[in-house]
Formats: structure tokens, C-alpha cells, sequence
């Protein structure tokens, strides 16, 4: 996991979904999502410093899938390196998720990393009702595959999948300093982390001014990020609630990662009208 300080658009647009909240409930559960449909499409542009060093696209297809015999989203974020930076990094990374339209859990879960030399792939199938991930991964040899059964909590997330689960929490009642619990499955671990509730302010983005709602996940002790509350996820305050700016304080600068183009919104996107 030493590499992923080179992952920009990988690492800083899946915060997003790692700053999923969980609670109580069984295997079957249904969450009610009123935020968003097939075909929704959000591109991003990712800055270091004042250099555009990558570009991201989360996008769900126009199409439900059907794994493990349940009809699912398919979500899938793309991330590249741009200009200089991808003389030097060359990232092209895919990350994807199939998730069920009823629970909101993913049932599969794949990625697909180059990053300059280095290649992995890997697929998750998700057991809800046991509570097992199943992991299938190669690094540059397709033909050395690596197996493994991993434990997982009860509504356990993936990376992309926790993100649109996000997405349908409520906010309206939750008290600025609120801490929201994480918990998920990735890279063959259980991961937890908590995420303070800021409040709602309004950000300008490469798509305009927008009312956001802030969070800002508790960083573990680490040497890419400065200190525990280095970033900060805005989710538009309206009913869609798409991750429309992330800013990361690092050791070696300030990554934005900023929306500028979206099509295919289930509702209206709260943009401050100028003066």
C-alpha cells in the first residue's frame, strides 16, 4: 500500500467512498435512495498545487446488471494522469463496483491499476448473508493468480460502493462535530474510520458556485497527509449529494480535486445563482 501517494485521481475521489456510515441492520436491509439513477456521469479535474496533474470520471451505466443474482448499479471510477505528470507517473486506473439497487451493497467489486510499471488486478465477490469476501488477484503475472476468503462486518462496504451508500444518509439532523462511523473492506483488510460532520458551506467549483455539504474523515498517523484532518469531501447540498470538491492538505502540497462537467442527475443540482 506504500504506492498509493502516486494515485491521485485513485486515491482522493475513493475517499469519497471510504467516508461511508454504518448502522444496525440485517443482511436483507433496504435503503431508500432518492439520490441517484443510471446514467449519472461526474468528471473531475485533479490539481497539485497549480498544476492539473489528472483527470477523474465516476459513472454509473445505463444498464442494470445482475451478479449474484441481484439486479445492480454498475459504478466505475476512472482516473489518469495528465501533461507532465503522466511523463513521469503514467496512472490509468479503474476502479469498479456492482452494486445492489435494493441494499446498497456492493456484490462485486474490481480494479485494475497501472501505475507507471506496476500492474494489479483484482476482484471481490461479496457473501452478505455470510459475511465473507472472496478475493481473486494478480499483480504482473495474469498466470500467478492469488486466492483468499476474508472475514467481513455485517453491511461491509467496498471502496466505490460505501460513496453512493453516502450518498443516501440524511444530513439535515446531524450536529456540526457529529462523528459518523466508518467501516469497510479493501486491499485484503477491514478498515475503520471516522467522519466528522463540518456542516454546510458554499465552495466554488469549475462548474460553479455550489451550497456543499462538508465532511472531513480522521486521518491515521501517516507521512502523505498533514495531520488527521487533512481532508475535506463537499457533497452538494441538495438531493443528489455528489461528491463535487475534495481538498487534501500533504506533506509535499495541496491536491483539489474539482467537478466540472455532470450530466444525467436523478435531481436539480443547488447551484448559487450570481448576482
Amino acid at each position: 500500500m506504500t504506492r498509493r501517494w502516486l494515485l491521485f485521481p485513485s486515491l482522493l475521489l475513493p475517499l469519497a467512498a471510504m467516508l461511508t456510515a454504518f448502522g444496525p441492520s440485517d443482511a436483507t436491509r433496504t435503503i431508500s435512495n432518492h439520490s441517484f439513477a443510471k446514467g449519472e456521469v461526474l468528471q473531475y479535474k485533479v490539481h497539485y498545487g497549480l498544476i492539473n496533474a489528472a483527470e477523474a470520471t465516476i459513472e454509473l451505466a445505463d444498464n442494470i446488471h445482475r451478479v449474484n443474482e441481484r439486479p445492480c448499479y454498475r459504478a466505475t471510477v476512472t482516473g489518469r494522469t495528465t501533461g507532465s505528470f503522466d511523463y513521469f507517473l503514467r496512472i490509468r486506473d479503474t476502479w469498479r463496483s456492482y452494486i445492489d439497487t435494493t441494499s446498497i451493497l456492493p456484490q462485486r467489486f474490481f480494479r485494475n491499476i497501472e501505475e507507471k510499471n506496476y500492474r494489479k488486478q483484482e476482484t471481490v465477490d461479496f457473501d452478505h448473508l455470510k459475511d465473507m469476501a472472496s478475493v481473486e488477484s494478480h499483480k504482473r503475472d495474469k498466470n500467478n493468480v492469488k486466492h483468499g476468503t476474508f472475514k467481513t462486518p455485517n453491511n461491509v462496504q467496498d471502496i466505490v460502493s460505501g460513496f453512493y451508500f453516502l450518498r443516501t444518509l440524511n444530513y439535515d439532523q446531524r450536529k456540526v462535530g457529529e462523528v459518523i462511523k466508518v467501516q469497510g473492506f479493501f486491499d485484503e483488510e477491514v478498515f475503520n474510520m471516522d467522519v466528522i460532520y463540518k456542516g454546510r458551506e458554499t465552495v466554488e467549483t469549475k462548474a460553479g458556485a455550489i451550497r456543499a455539504i462538508r465532511l472531513v474523515p480522521k486521518m491515521p498517523d501517516n507521512k502523505l497527509f498533514r495531520g488527521e484532518n487533512a481532508v475535506s469531501v463537499y457533497l452538494s447540498d441538495d438531493r443528489n449529494k455528489i461528491p463535487v470538491l475534495i481538498q487534501a492538505e500533504l506533506v509535499l502540497g495541496a491536491v483539489k480535486v474539482d467537478m466540472y462537467k455532470y450530466q444525467g442527475l436523478r435531481n436539480r443540482l443547488n447551484l448559487v445563482a450570481k448576482n
